[in-house]
């Protein structure tokens, strides 16, 4: 089994994201949910996103690294949309990453250094989502052989998220089959 930390989104901890992880942990995995926001959730996903704005996406993702020094380092990076910044920077740059789960959001790697070779990566969203970075998935998935990105329809931007009106049921059930899937065979 896996030991994984799993960064929340804009809208920050929320049962949401709780509840993923709690899936991932009765699978068997170790699962960290380290809180980013310092207990504060949002509503509306342009709050959240202005919350992140104020607080600064660098000093979010400079928090989100802070919080994994605690944990070894082979561990699976993951992160919902602005957590995918700190699990994508931790995954290219602590050594030991084991692979990288990006939900709803990924970045060019040159922003956090280069792409380690042989790190396996799944990036998962919706393919008309305006805030998921579809063109960035798609141009890593054809660059980087070690990365799976996974397109569904729909243009739900946080759509594994339980607790929110975006919530879709059916991809969230196939998003964490793939996941699960995958971190078994990386564990």
């Amino acid at each position: 089994m896996a030991e994984v930390v799993l960064y929340h989104h804009s809208q920050g901890l929320t049962d949401g994201v709780k509840a993923f992880a709690e899936e991932l942990r009765q699978a068997g995995h170790t699962v960290h949910t380290p809180d980013l926001y310092d207990g504060k959730t949002f509503t509306d996903l342009n709050e959240g996103v202005a919350h992140a704005d104020r607080t600064g996406f660098d000093a979010i993702t400079d928090r989100g690294v802070s919080a994994a020094d605690r944990l070894p380092a082979d561990m699976v990076y993951a992160g919902f949309s602005l957590g995918a910044m700190p699990a994508q920077k931790l995954a290219q740059n602590r050594a030991g990453a084991r692979a990288a789960v990006f939900l709803h959001s990924s970045a060019d790697p040159a922003y956090f250094g280069s792409w380690p070779d042989g790190l396996r990566a799944q990036i998962h969203t919706m393919q008309d989502d305006d805030w998921g970075d579809v063109d960035v998935g798609q141009e890593l998935a054809a660059t980087i052989d070690t990365i799976e990105l996974f397109l569904y329809p729909g243009d739900g931007h946080l759509f594994t998220d339980s607790s929110l009106a975006v919530y879709d049921e059916d991809a969230a059930k196939l998003v964490m089959q793939r996941v699960l899937t995958f971190i078994d065979d990386v564990g």
